[in-house]
């Protein structure tokens, strides 16, 4: 929590603002229903799966070349599973599949019925601790496929390059934004809300021309330490870092902001 933020109590709505779009968003709506949060979505962000380019259908096809595949969300994770099975009848072999969180993992696991190696929840920004995992340092030489939506993570590309790793990208899918509406975006400018859920710079910088004074005084909770930098510099006073991006560790700390964040004024 920000040393800035003081703390008053509950404020005196429940209401949690999220802008993490896609199945995560309904998985997280229903961990702040659990703790007594109204998950209220900004619909800020749409996941779009995109055609491979030519490049990438080459890459597709030429996958039992490579030592590592690393996905990096659960939608990236289910774009993979939907290509390979258009290309490939049986999964190559000698490959080890690493996602950057425990709900990536899951779902990579189910739908290719491998081993998937992820950071354990709690770790922090999902970049930094997967890079630390054991199986991702002596990597020099090794085809590195990182399967993720167009741009972002690039510290996971660029660390893995530095490693020397021959690293080849894999834009399985766009997101697209579009302006909050309606009720949620006067809730948005007003500060009516308990809690702001924010899980990834796109958004945080997306959402900053509709926030307003009010709006910066309210409870922002994060995914990771970087946010919170992030955060500070767009002049929010009431920052909370979640341990990882998992549905109930968001929650869990958005339960913790709504009771010790100021409260609405009357």
């Amino acid at each position: 929590m920000s040393p800035s933020c003081p703390i008053n109590g509950p404020s005196h709505t429940a209401t949690a603002l999220m802008a993490r779009p896609g199945a995560r968003a309904q998985a997280l709506e229903q961990a702040l229903e659990q703790v007594g949060l109204m998950p209220r979505s900004l619909d800020i962000m749409t996941l779009v799966a995109r055609e491979p380019t030519p490049f990438e259908h080459t890459l597709l096809y030429d996958l039992d070349n490579f030592r590592h595949v690393i996905c990096t969300s659960p939608f990236a994770a289910a774009c993979l599973i939907e290509a390979i099975e258009a290309r490939w009848p049986q999964l190559p072999t000698g490959i080890d599949f690493h996602a950057t969180g425990v709900s990536t993992a899951d779902v990579l696991s189910a739908g290719l019925g491998v081993e998937v190696s992820a950071p354990a929840p709690g770790s922090g920004s999902a970049s930094e601790a997967l890079l630390d995992m054991p199986g991702l340092q002596a990597i020099k030489g090794m085809r590195v496929a990182l399967v993720s939506g167009e741009g972002g993570r690039e510290l996971i590309e660029q660390t893995l390059f530095e490693r020397g790793a021959e690293v080849s990208r894999l834009s399985l899918y766009e997101r697209r934004l579009q302006p909050p509406e309606g009720e949620v975006r006067e809730l948005l400018a007003q500060g009516d809300f308990a809690v702001l859920i924010v899980t990834s710079q796109e958004q945080l910088e997306y959402l900053d021309q509709w926030c307003t004074p009010a709006t910066r005084k309210r409870a922002l909770v994060v995914s990771s330490q970087r946010l919170a930098t992030m955060a500070g510099r767009y002049h929010f006073e009431c920052v909370f870092i979640a341990g990882d991006a998992t549905p109930q560790t968001l929650a869990k700390t958005s339960a913790m902001a709504w009771h010790q964040a100021p409260g609405i004024p009357d």
